[in-house]
C-alpha cells in the first residue's frame, strides 16, 4: 500500500480524487492501492526545555544558557493532533512506501519530515512537488515523482531555522524576562521579531527627534508654466569623485529667507529667457510579476489589506486552483512555463465576474501572434523551487470581493508582462533670469503599451496622484532663446520628518534588511539578505501586534511604549540588527540551495548561534545597572480600553494573586509563537471570520473595519480606535 500524506484535509481530498482513493475512513481516504491521509499544520514541534531536564522547568538565570546536546521533537499537546497522528503512525508503519505531498516549501518539508520521524517510518519515501493545485498539475507531479533525498538540503535548512529560533528565542526571552521584566510580564525576544521591532522603533525615534527646518522655494510662471529655481549646494559645485556620478542639482530651495529675498529681488522685473530645450524618447518596461512580498505590498497600498490577510487570500486562491503557489520570493517564470501561457490566457479570456469579462479585450489584443518571450519574465536561472505567482488558467467562480481584488492584481500583472513597453517623450526646459536657473520637465505618453492594462486604475494615494501628474505633464512648445515676462514667487516651506512605516513599507524594509531600496533589480539582488522569509513576514508582524509591541495608527504602524522600552533595554546588537539577521537568512538559503556542503554549513550555523547565545547570556548577567521595563503591555491595553468617565469611582484593589511561573512561549522567532502576555485585542483583526454573518472576512476600510460580504447585506462595522 502507498501512503500519501498532505498538509491539510482539503488538499488530501483533491489528491485522493485524482488517485482514485474514494473510500472514506476516519483520518484517511483509501482506494486504487493508495491511502491518502493528512496533517493540519504542525503536528510536531521541538521539545520544550522541561522535556530535556526537570531543572529547566523553572525560570532562573542559573539555568541559562539552555543548550540541549541533541534536539528532539514532540507531539503538540492537543487531543485532535494525537488522534490524527495515531492514524498516520499506523498507516506509515504498514506502508510499502510513502509519498510526501506536503506544501512544496521549506516549512511544508519540515512539517511532514517531523511526522515521519515521530512515526518511525522505515519504508522508502518519495516527494510530490507541484506549483499549483489544478488536476493537471497534480497528475503531472505524480508522473514526475522524485526521491525525498533530493530535498534533504531543504529539510536541513528548515531544521536549522527551527533550532536557531529555539536557541535564541527561548534563552533570550527567559533571560530578559527574569533580568528586566520584574516578574510583571514575559519579554519576548526573537531572531526575526526583535530586529523588525527595532526597525519600527528606530523610525519612530527619527520622527520624534526630527526638527523641521524652513526653506524658501523660488519659482516663476512663464507662459502659464511653473518653473522652479535650481538651487545648488556647495557639494554640487565640486567635481565628482573618480568612479562616482556627479550629484544632480538640488531642488529644495534656499536655506535662509535673506538668500531667497535677494534672489527674488534680482529677478523681479527682469526678462525670462529659455536657454535649453531637451527632448528625448524613452521606454518603460512592464512591471515584474508578483512574488509574495510585492503582492502584499500592493494589496496594502491599494486595499489596505494587512500582510496576513493578503497571504490568507492568495493561499485560498491557490487551494481553489485559481493561482499558483504563493509563498515565493522570485518574480520570474521558468522557461518550461512559456508553452503553457496561451492556455492560461485563454482561461482569463473566459473569466467572468457578475456576467462581465474584465480581461477579454485585454487578452484579445494579444491574439493572432505568439506571445513575446522576454528574459525579464522567463529566466530559469532566477527560479529555484517555485516561479512567480500567476493565474492557473482555471476561470474563478464564487470569489469573495477580497479574493477577487487579489486575483485581479495577479491576472492583470500576468497579462501586462506580454504587452509592449510604454513609450513616452520627455522634455526638460531650462531658463534663466539673470544668474538664476529655472527648470521644468514634462512627460507625454506616446504609446501606452502595458499601461493599457491599468488604464482604469486610480492612484493609491494623493502623493502618487501628484507624482503621476508631475511626471505626465504636457508642456507648451518652447524655443531656445525666446524671452518674455514672468511672475516670480517666493514660498516658505518646512522640511518634513520621515514617514511612519505602513505594512507595505515595513515589508519592503524587511525584504532589504532595513535599507531603503527603490530600484527593482537591486531589491531583487538584496532579497538574499532580507529579514525572515516571504511566508513568515506576515506572521511576524501579526505577532508584534498580538504582543502589543506595535499598534496601528490609521494605516501606519507605531511602536507602543512597551515596544520602545524593550528595544531600549537591548544593548546586544546581535538581537536587534536587521543586517546581521539578514546575513543569517543568507546562510540558511545557502544550506537550502546546496551551494556548499549543506551539513557542514548547518553545523557551523548552529554552533555559531550557540556561541552567540552564550555570549549574550554572559553580557546581560554582567549588567549591574538598574534597567527595567516600567510599562507592561497589559497596563497599556487597560489604559486604552477603559478611559475614566466623570465621577467614576476608582476600582477596589484586588487581593494579590499567588505568584506562578510564567508560561513558556514557543521560540519567539517562529511564526506560531503564542502570545506571552494575554490581553484583549484592541481592535478586530483583518482576515478573521466575520463574527456577525460567519461567512465573510473582516476587511479594513477607510474609517472602520467591515465584512467582505457587505454587498450581500452584512452590516458588521467597527470604527477604528482613535490614536
Amino acid at each position: 500500500m502507498i501512503v500519501c500524506i498532505a498538509e491539510k484535509p482539503s488538499v488530501a481530498r483533491d489528491i485522493a480524487r485524482i488517485l482514485g482513493a474514494n473510500s472514506s475512513h476516519d483520518g484517511y481516504m483509501e482506494g486504487n492501492g493508495y491511502q491518502v491521509t493528512w496533517t493540519f499544520g504542525h503536528l510536531c514541534e521541538l521539545k520544550m526545555p522541561e522535556d530535556y531536564t526537570p531543572m529547566w522547568r523553572s525560570w532562573s538565570l542559573s539555568s541559562l544558557p539552555m543548550i540541549p546536546q541533541h534536539f528532539g521533537i514532540r507531539l503538540k499537546e492537543d487531543q485532535g493532533v494525537k488522534k490524527q497522528f495515531s492514524i498516520i503512525e499506523k498507516l506509515m508503519q504498514q506502508a510499502d512506501y510513502i509519498i510526501n505531498c506536503g506544501d512544496a516549501g521549506q516549512e511544508g518539508e519540515l512539517i511532514q519530515r517531523w511526522v515521519m520521524q515521530k512515526a518511525q517510518a522505515k519504508c522508502p519515501v518519495k516527494r510530490l512537488w507541484i506549483s499549483s493545485m489544478t488536476d493537471e498539475a497534480i497528475r503531472e507531479g505524480f508522473a514526475q515523482i522524485k526521491d525525498q533525498s533530493e530535498y534533504q538540503p531543504l529539510y536541513i535548512a528548515g531544521m536549522s531555522r527551527a533550532v536557531g529560533d529555539w536557541l535564541l528565542g527561548i534563552n533570550a526571552t527567559r533571560l530578559y524576562t527574569i533580568k528586566y521584566g520584574q516578574n510583571r510580564q514575559v519579554l519576548s525576544i526573537g531572531r526575526v521579531q526583535t530586529p523588525t521591532l527595532a526597525l519600527i522603533v528606530r523610525r519612530q525615534q527619527e520622527i520624534d527627534n526630527f526638527k523641521p527646518e524652513p526653506y524658501w522655494v523660488l519659482a516663476t510662471v512663464y507662459r502659464d508654466t511653473l518653473f522652479t529655481a535650481v538651487v545648488k549646494d556647495e557639494d554640487e559645485e565640486k567635481p565628482a569623485e573618480e568612479g562616482k556620478e556627479k550629484k544632480a542639482p538640488g531642488k529644495r530651495g534656499f536655506t535662509s529667507k535673506e538668500e531667497g529675498e535677494q534672489a527674488f529681488a534680482l529677478i523681479e522685473g527682469q526678462p525670462f529667457t529659455v536657454t535649453s530645450v531637451q527632448k528625448k524618447n524613452g521606454k518603460e518596461m512592464p512591471p515584474s510579476l508578483y512574488d509574495l512580498t510585492s503582492l502584499q505590498v500592493e494589496c496594502n497600498k491599494k486595499f489596505s489589506y494587512s500582510a496576513e490577510m493578503t497571504l490568507n487570500l492568495i493561499q485560498s486562491l491557490y487551494e481553489k486552483k485559481y493561482t499558483t503557489y504563493p509563498r515565493v520570493d522570485t518574480t520570474y517564470l521558468s522557461d518550461d512555463i512559456y508553452p503553457k501561457c496561451p492556455q492560461t490566457m485563454n482561461g482569463l479570456f473566459q473569466t467572468r465576474f457578475a456576467g462581465v469579462a474584465p480581461y477579454a479585450e485585454l487578452v484579445k489584443a494579444l491574439g493572432g501572434k505568439p506571445l513575446p518571450k522576454s528574459k525579464k519574465v522567463f529566466d530559469s536561472s532566477k527560479v529555484t523551487d517555485h516561479h512567480a505567482i500567476i493565474p492557473t488558467g482555471v476561470p474563478p467562480q464564487g470569489l469573495s470581493d477580497a479574493e477577487r481584488n487579489v486575483f485581479d492584481l495577479v491576472a492583470r500583472r500576468f497579462i501586462a508582462v506580454f504587452y509592449p513597453d510604454c513609450k513616452f517623450a520627455q522634455t526638460i526646459v531650462t531658463g534663466k533670469v539673470k544668474d538664476i536657473e529655472f527648470r521644468v520637465s514634462g512627460k507625454t505618453i506616446l504609446e501606452p503599451g502595458w499601461r493599457t492594462v491599468y488604464a482604469k486604475d486610480k492612484p493609491t494615494s494623493d502623493e502618487d496622484d501628484e507624482k503621476k501628474r508631475d511626471e505626465e505633464r504636457t508642456l507648451p512648445l518652447f524655443t531656445k532663446g525666446e524671452s518674455g515676462d514672468h511672475k516670480p514667487t517666493l514660498t516658505e516651506k518646512w522640511t518634513t520628518p520621515p514617514k511612519p512605516y505602513t505594512e507595505a513599507t515595513l515589508l519592503r524594509a524587511m525584504e532589504t534588511a532595513g535599507r531603503l531600496v527603490e530600484d527593482e533589480e537591486l531589491r531583487n539582488a538584496m532579497k538574499e539578505n532580507g529579514i525572515g522569509r516571504p511566508s513568515t513576514r506576515a506572521a511576524i508582524i501579526e505577532t508584534l501586534f498580538r504582543r502589543h509591541y506595535i499598534r496601528r495608527v490609521r494605516t501606519s504602524i507605531a511602536p507602543t511604549p512597551t515596544g520602545i522600552e524593550l528595544i531600549g533595554l537591548i544593548r546586544e546588537e546581535l538581537l536587534k540588527s536587521a543586517e546581521l539577521t539578514g546575513i543569517w537568512e543568507k546562510r540558511l538559503r545557502d544550506i537550502e540551495r546546496n551551494k556548499q556542503d549543506y551539513n557542514h554549513v548547518a553545523l557551523e550555523f548552529i554552533n555559531g548561534l550557540k556561541q552567540q547565545v552564550t555570549e549574550i547570556v554572559h553580557d546581560v548577567m554582567a549588567d549591574n545597572s538598574n534597567r527595567r521595563v516600567t510599562v507592561t503591555a497589559e497596563e497599556e491595553q487597560k489604559k486604552a480600553k477603559a478611559p475614566k468617565a466623570k465621577g467614576e469611582q476608582p476600582a477596589k484593589p484586588k487581593a494579590p494573586r499567588k505568584k506562578k511561573e510564567p508560561a513558556q512561549p514557543a521560540p519567539a522567532g517562529s511564526a506560531t509563537s503564542p502570545q506571552p502576555s494575554p490581553a484583549a485585542e484592541a481592535e478586530p483583526r483583518e482576515g478573521d471570520v466575520c463574527p456577525l454573518c460567519g461567512q465573510g472576512r473582516i476587511i479594513r476600510g477607510k474609517a472602520a473595519f467591515g465584512c467582505s460580504r457587505w454587498r450581500e447585506g452584512c452590516t458588521y462595522r467597527v470604527p477604528f480606535n482613535k490614536p
